[in-house]
């Protein structure tokens, strides 16, 4: 018995022991709730991130935003040497070419000749007017641009009077007495010549049409239709068709495009 030999001590089977798990870290504060943050929870961030609380507000909040900034830096750092590489694309083996079969080669079919319209431009038809016309159509245009706008009394005081003229009526009225200091009234002389009153700028004389029936006995050279503004697109494209015909220049015509 004294010969037999020690039995082992069993070894003794180490538990693993569950390390405790990490304390969830705080979220960093925003620069923008440390901005707006009072002195209190300033203390209380710095004394967090073990950062000095001496100092003033401005101090802190200083101290605060730099530590922030390197931490996010820190962070963004980490997160770039942990992303794994992109993995090298191997060059695709070349797929050997399948035998290509002898396409059927569809018979072209006759292009068909597109007719292009050209479109030609065609003058508006103007006025046939005599040298003493023209030079009272000028004078007219020159005396329409240097008439001034004529408004009616205080026109800037009240709203409600508009900038429309009406007559000074007032017995103690500055406009009506022609003071230096206001404005002129309408007069005579801020008329054009008689000759070429009421013509259109291009010299035409203005004829309102309602019907087909208003155009017959009008002169295409001096005359010109403006259709009613109450004619409906049907009869407007007939009397259209028909001045077309007639020589006669449209001062509205309709927009087809």
């Amino acid at each position: 018995m004294a010969d037999e030999e020690p039995k082992a001590a069993k070894k003794v089977k180490k538990t693993a022991v569950p390390e405790k798990p990490a304390a969830p870290k705080e979220p960093l504060p925003k620069a923008s709730e440390i901005r707006a943050a009072k002195k209190a929870e300033l203390v209380a961030w710095s004394d967090r991130y073990e950062l000095s609380t001496e100092g003033k507000v401005d101090d802190l909040r200083k101290r605060l935003l730099g530590f922030v900034a390197k931490e996010e830096a820190r962070a963004a750092r980490e997160v770039e040497t942990t992303e794994p590489p992109e993995e090298k694309k191997k060059p695709a083996e070349k797929e050997e070419p399948e035998e290509e079969k002898p396409l059927r080669k569809k018979p072209k079919k006759p292009k068909e000749k597109e007719e292009v319209e050209e479109r030609v431009h065609e003058a508006r038809a103007k006025p046939k007017l005599d040298d003493r016309l023209k030079q009272l159509l000028a004078l007219r245009s020159a005396k329409n641009a240097a008439r001034p706008k004529f408004r009616r009394q205080e026109w800037f005081r009240y709203r409600m009077f508009g900038d429309e003229w009406r007559k000074p009526q007032g017995g103690q009225s500055k406009l009506r007495r022609h003071f230096g200091y206001r404005w002129n009234l309408p007069s005579i002389g801020y008329r054009g010549p008689r000759a070429v009153r009421g013509l259109h700028p291009s010299g035409f004389q203005e004829i309102l049409v309602h019907n087909e029936r208003q155009l017959e006995g009008l002169d295409g050279t001096k005359q010109a239709v403006r259709i009613a503004h109450g004619v409906g697109t049907r009869k407007r494209e007939i009397i259209e068709k028909a001045c077309d015909d007639k020589g006669l220049r449209i001062l509205n015509r309709m927009v087809t495009e």
